[in-house]
Order: C-alpha cells, then sequence, then structure tokens
C-alpha cells in the first residue's frame, strides 16, 4: 500500500528495517509511524475494544485521541505518534492494556523549571509565522510541538495556496511553504524549537507542563503563551461510524500525503468544504478511486474551483444528501447516503449504496483552544492565532500568526507596529466563499487566456504571474474575480494556466489552426500519463462532457512545481469553453453492495463505546447535565477527554429540543492528553 509514485510529492526512502506484528516479520522505513507501516501492509485493525470487541484502528492520526492504541515492546503507545523501531514487537491491544512491571529500581529525576519571554504552542502556519516574527525582534521564544517535523498541516497540502503572492505564497503549495516559514523559524537566535514536545495541561501558577521529546516532563513559566493549536475535526453520528476505514481528512492527507502510504483504494467523502473538496482530490492524485462526495447543504460550502476540478475528473457530487449508514465487519466495506430535504430530514426511496472501503468524514473543525482558554482563566497573558483563533484557511492562518508575534511583543514592551492594511489583510484571507458572478465574453484575439474562475475568493497569483499585466485582480479587495483586460497582444506564454492554484485558467491559441485551435489545460497527475495523439473527454469547467479532444503534446512552464499544460487540438466551437480533461466514465449512482452484515447503532463515545440510545434515553429521563451523562454511561471518561464525543452529546440534546441555556457542560480535565503518572514526578521515557 506505499506509493510508488507521486505527481507532486518526490518518493524517495532510505533503506528499510524489520520488524514484528503479532510475531509476523514486516518491514518498514526510517520516519514512518508504527501506524503508517502497518497500514503499508494493509493491517488497519490495530485491536479490540475492551467493552464490546469492536475493531480499532486510525481514527484522528493527530494523537489526540487512543483509537490506534498498540503494545509496542510491551508498553501501550498510541500507533499514529510513536515511530517505528527496528526490531520493534508490535501486538494488538486487546481489551485494557496491562500496566507494564515495576521496574527494580525507580529513578526519579528533578522537575526542570525553565523561564521564556514567549512560549508558542504548535509549530504549523500559524506558530512558525509567529515566531518568525517575535524572533526578527530578539525575544526568547520556545517553540513546542508534538511533531517531529515543523509545519504541522502545511505538510499534508500539496495543492498550490490561493490568497495574496505577496503576504503569504499564494501560488505555492503548502509543504513548499512549510519549508520556508521551517527555514525562517530556524534562522532566529532567539526561538529554540521543541519537537515531539507537547504540551499537557496550563496550570493556576502560570506554568505551562511540557513533555520534552516525549520524554522529560518541564514546567515552563512564561511571559506570554502565544496559542497556535489549530483545529480538530468534527464527526458524525450514523450507524458504523467507528468501523476501521472512517476517519477525518487530516488522518486521510497524514497517511497519503505525508507518509505516502495509500489510505484504501475506493473513497467516499462526506462533507463539500474545502477540507473535503481537497482530500478528495489528493487522493485521486495517489491513485485512491473516489466513487463520490455528499453535501448535506444544497450546495458545497468549498470554493467552486475545487468542486469544480473534482467534477472535470468525473467524481460524482451529491448535494442535499447525507450519510445513513456505513457498512462492513472488521472494515468499512460500503455506505450508503440519502437525500435530505430543507430540514435534514432523510428522505425515504432515495438511499444510494456504494462499494467502498474509506469513508473521510469533513463536515467541519472546531478550533484546538483549550490551552488558550485556561490561561486566560489563570490570567496568563495571551494569544490565539490560526485555526486556535477562528477556522479558516492556512494563508489566512499565516498573516494572523504575524499579528498576534507583534502583539505579544507589545504587550512585552517591545515598540513595533501592527500595520493596519495587515488587519485588513486578515480579514479579507479568512473570507468565506462569495458570490459566484457570470463568465466575461472572451476576446476576439488570436491567444487569450480564459478564466473560469468566477467566484468571489480571496486570490491573486494570476495577476502577479502575468508578465504583460494582462490579468488584473483589484488591489483593494483581492476576493473580486480576475478579468483579462486584452489591452495588450498576450503572447501565450501559460504562466497563468500553471500557477492558478484553483487550475481554473485554460489558454486558446487559434494561431496554427483557426478552425481547431489548440488549447492548453493545467495537469496535475504527471506527464506520463498521457501521450500526443491520444483521445480523450474534454470537459468544460464544471465536468459537462464538450466532445473528443486529441493531446498534441505536454508542456511545462519554468518554475510550475509539477503542474503541466496539456495542449490539445479541439473544435472551434467549444475552444472557449474547454476547461479541463477526464479519463474515465462517470460511474452510475448506486453501486450495490452485496451481503453486507446490518450496522449496529451509531457510537457517540468512541473511547468508551456508549451509544446515541444510551444517552437519548437519558436526555428523555430529564438529564440536561453532561457530567451526569459521563457518571451514568462513562461519556467523556475514555482517554480523549471528550474531545470528539462533547459535540455530539450537544448534537443529540439540540435534536431532543433541549435550550442551550438548560445544558451543563463538562467539567473538562486538566490534562490535554493522557501520560504516565511517573512523568509528573521526574521520570523519563525510555
Amino acid at each position: 500500500m506505499r506509493l510508488e509514485t507521486h505527481p507532486i510529492l518526490e518518493v524517495k526512502r532510505p533503506e528499510p528495517f524489520t520488524f514484528f506484528f503479532q510475531g509476523q516479520e514486516l518491514l518498514a522505513y526510517p520516519g514512518e509511524t508504527i501506524a503508517s507501516a502497518l497500514f503499508a501492509h494493509g493491517i488497519r485493525v490495530f485491536g479490540r475494544h475492551h467493552k464490546d470487541g469492536a475493531p480499532q484502528g486510525i481514527f484522528c492520526a493527530n494523537g489526540q485521541c487512543a483509537q490506534c492504541l498498540v503494545l509496542a515492546d510491551g508498553r501501550p503507545v498510541k500507533a499514529c505518534m510513536t515511530l517505528v523501531r527496528p526490531g520493534m514487537q508490535i501486538a494488538p491491544l486487546d481489551g485494557l492494556p496491562q500496566p507494564p512491571p515495576s521496574p527494580a529500581q525507580l529513578v526519579l529525576g528533578e522537575i526542570e523549571e525553565i523561564e521564556v519571554e514567549v512560549l508558542v504552542i504548535g509549530g504549523g502556519p500559524a506558530g512558525m509565522s509567529a515566531a518568525v516574527e517575535l524572533g526578527k525582534l530578539g525575544i526568547k521564544t520556545l517553540l513546542v510541538d508534538d511533531k517531529h517535523r515543523l509545519g504541522g498541516k502545511l505538510l499534508l497540502q500539496t495543492h498550490r495556496f490561493f490568497g495574496s503572492q505577496e503576504a503569504v505564497f499564494a501560488g505555492t503549495r503548502g509543504i513548499v511553504i512549510a519549508e520556508k516559514l521551517a527555514s525562517e523559524v530556524r534562522a532566529q537566535k532567539s526561538v529554540e524549537v521543541w519537537l515531539n514536545s507537547p504540551a499537557l495541561a496550563v496550570f493556576s501558577d502560570k506554568k505551562v507542563g511540557v513533555l520534552k521529546e516525549g520524554r522529560r516532563y518541564v514546567l515552563v513559566r512564561p511571559k506570554i503563551l502565544l496559542v497556535a493549536t489549530g483545529a480538530r475535526e468534527r464527526s458524525l453520528l450514523f450507524p458504523g461510524n467507528t468501523l476501521p476505514g472512517v476517519y477525518g481528512a487530516g488522518a486521510f492527507q497524514t497517511l497519503v500525503n505525508r507518509d505516502l502510504v495509500r489510505a484504501g483504494h475506493r473513497l467516499f467523502v462526506v462533507g463539500g468544504g474545502n477540507v473535503g473538496l481537497i482530500a478528495a482530490y489528493h487522493a485521486l492524485q495517489a491513485g485512491i478511486e473516489v466513487v463520490g462526495l455528499c453535501e448535506a447543504l444544497p450546495e458545497c460550502t468549498g470554493y467552486k474551483v475545487h468542486k469544480d476540478k473534482l467534477l472535470r475528473l468525473g467524481v460524482p457530487i451529491y448535494t442535499s444528501h447525507t450519510v445513513l449508514a456505513a457498512h462492513g465487519h472488521d472494515h468499512v466495506e460500503g455506505i450508503t447516503i440519502v437525500q435530505v430535504d430543507e430540514k435534514f430530514q432523510p428522505l425515504p426511496g432515495t438511499e444510494k449504496t456504494f462499494a467502498c472501503d474509506t469513508i473521510l468524514i469533513a463536515v467541519g473543525l472546531d478550533p484546538v483552544d483549550e490551552f488558550y482558554r485556561k490561561a486566560r482563566e489563570f490570567g496568563i497573558p495571551a494569544f490565539a492565532c490560526g485555526d486556535a483563533q477562528e477556522i479558516a484557511e492556512a494563508s489566512a492562518a499565516i498573516f494572523t500568526g504575524r499579528i498576534a508575534g507583534r502583539k505579544a511583543a507589545q504587550v512585552l514592551g517591545y515598540r513595533v507596529e501592527v500595520p493596519a492594511e495587515w488587519e485588513r489583510t486578515a480579514e479579507i484571507l479568512k473570507s468565506k466563499p462569495g458570490k459566484v458572478h457570470a463568465l466575461p465574453t472572451p476576446p476576439a484575439l488570436p491567444v487569450f487566456p480564459v478564466i473560469h474562475c468566477a467566484q468571489e475568493i480571496p486570490c491573486d497569483p494570476c495577476a502577479s504571474v502575468c508578465p504583460l499585466g494582462l490579468i488584473q485582480v483589484d488591489p483593494t479587495d483581492i476576493r473580486k474575480p480576475p478579468r483579462f483586460s486584452g489591452a495588450r497582444q498576450c503572447s501565450g506564454c501559460g504562466r497563468c494556466v500553471a500557477f492558478c492554484p484553483g487550475l481554473a485558467i485554460s489558454l486558446v491559441d487559434f494561431r496554427r489552426d483557426p478552425a481547431n485551435p489548440t488549447v492548453s489545460v493545467p495537469w496535475e497527475f504527471g506527464p506520463d500519463k498521457l501521450q500526443p495523439g491520444e483521445k480523450v473527454l474534454g470537459v468544460d469547467w464544471e465536468g459537462k462532457a464538450l466532445g473528443e479532444a486529441e493531446v498534441q503534446g505536454m508542456a511545462q512552464v519554468p518554475g510550475a512545481d509539477h503542474t503541466w499544460l496539456v495542449r490539445l487540438k479541439v473544435p472551434r466551437d467549444w475552444a472557449v469553453q474547454v476547461a479541463g480533461i477526464r479519463l474515465r466514465v462517470r460511474e452510475k449512482a448506486g453501486v450495490p453492495v452485496a451481503s453486507l452484515p446490518i450496522p449496529e447503532e451509531a457510537v457517540v463515545c468512541r473511547c468508551e463505546r456508549v451509544r446515541a440510545s444510551e444517552i437519548r434515553a437519558l436526555i428523555r429521563q430529564g438529564v440536561r447535565d453532561l457530567n451526569e451523562i459521563k457518571a451514568v454511561t462513562r461519556a467523556g471518561m475514555g482517554a480523549c477527554g471528550g474531545k470528539t464525543c462533547r459535540n455530539l452529546i450537544l448534537r443529540l440534546l439540540r435534536e431532543e429540543g433541549v435550550p442551550p441555556e438548560e445544558i451543563t457542560d463538562f467539567v473538562t480535565r486538566p490534562l490535554f492528553l493522557e501520560v504516565p503518572l511517573g512523568i509528573f514526578a521526574g521520570m523519563e521515557e525510555p
């Protein structure tokens, strides 16, 4: 299941080594997590739940739940966060883990305490940008992150970013932006970075507990706490929702784009926001078939250009549909979706079932802001940025991180400004998709670009890369759609086609053959997939079939970073309409799934396997306190601390008609992550 080639990412692995799963010798590569190494061998079930024997596997792939627990050399560890080592003995966790044997002599060390001016929690786009601003001022800053590389979700983003090219690297791939920002962080002499170092808790004595390098407990006393911890994905309630193979976009992209492991063969996506649309496109690039995508709203909420890319490639998109059930025994084998009315109620008789082995849930994000809220509660000056402040695109996180870094410096007494235009830019970058405009009439010129981007979104690379300045975006508001002026003759260089993040520009050239012009369209699936003379299906910007087109050749614009231009020979009458090509015929809806068992009722609390019926019964008895629900059912008492089930319980309360003012929320536990108790006494992890 490892990827051997990828159209964007370089697949280059060092020498492998062996490890063991249930006594079977397997191969792994340096830098792989246990989870990715097991997935690479087709192993999805990592253990069984102690309560009902339900299969357990990857869910968040971010260390915030305990679904992927395994025994590694006899110790329970999170497979998604633990690197596999040569000779490691891995075993499934069937039931509750047993405590490891007590050492003959317990060695406890002193708890180190350090002071810094600013502690930044989170090494993603916001945290790195904040650290760079602080470092430029020489402010003593500590940046901690729970992963083994800086970059956060940027490491998972192989697509080009939207936004402002001048302000936030728009037109550059997320993986490249991660490298640029990480290099800037490392160049700051006053910034220290701790990787594999999760923050555990913010305490009332104004100290923050950090598990340094995953081994040693350290207390950090910052003058300012800057929280850039990103977001966690929301989940959904439906029968079969905990089957291995049901997980969020972050987990899916971690496997595919970071670890280069094919997460499945046939994928269905639930959710039509940017996260779901982009993840579906990433799946196609990894050679995974996307059998469909559904969105409960009448229209996808992500950028239209992302949706259009999928339509052009033949992915069926079902709006006003939601998931009804996942099917399978030990792993996903199929999904049933259903059409919903304006009140999101299922319409009987509209069910559609698809065979698939992976279901990606992309139904929104919640800020990971626990550290920020605790800091405010305990009187620690604190700032939140990126998704921890407000859910938006990564381009916005870069800018809000810069702003938060400067604001922290101001509190420390440094004379530094936060320009008013920065605040304005941040608000523009955080904008939701806006109005869709009619496409302009193409000009009567020998060669010209056709811009298929008609929605108001913050983006300007096409204007920035045109060497003749013929494409214009309003500099005061880059959300307005770009326009081709035609004031001068277009040179036909194709830079606008190659650098458009939405792949929403084509280039029409009548100069060689006015009757059958050449149209160049963007292509991000590698040059080896198409051959000159090959016949393909030309489609318009929304995937409507136009007719047969002939591939004349491939070209690459210098600096375009794996985006190719496919030159198509097409009839004159639809030359301005063609926006892409489709290589396969769209599947019929409703591929039947044979002989699948009927799924059980939806599970609300994954950690303790608490079902919706148990919680609904308590709500109908008059229970309004989430802590009482926890005491009776154990929902929220598991390893993740209620990070996933809290919102689902609140949803059940809403569905039962309980007003928000009657609800008492969970009393949150002080620790963000579970760690061995000995750590707090100075014991080091092996």
